[in-house]
């Protein structure tokens, strides 16, 4: 598994995680705060881009259109 992967899959659980539980928490006197979903969520998208530049295309599919000929 390289980098990025696993950066992705713990995105992918950190977004899960905060999805589930409360935004922010306090117990003994200590706050607790997570990040925004929305925030996760940008950060998702934006390595979700940042691995599509990398691949092969740079992100974009290529493909070849036949005409039916009619």
């Amino acid at each position: 598994m390289d980098g990025e992967s696993g950066r992705t899959n713990d995105l992918d659980e950190a977004i899960r995680r905060t999805a589930s539980g409360p935004r922010s928490a306090e117990s003994d006197g200590q706050r607790v705060e997570q990040h925004s979903l929305q925030d996760l969520v940008k950060a998702d998208r934006y390595l979700a881009s940042k691995q599509a530049v990398k691949s092969r295309g740079g992100g974009l599919r290529f493909r070849r259109m036949v005409h039916s000929g009619a």
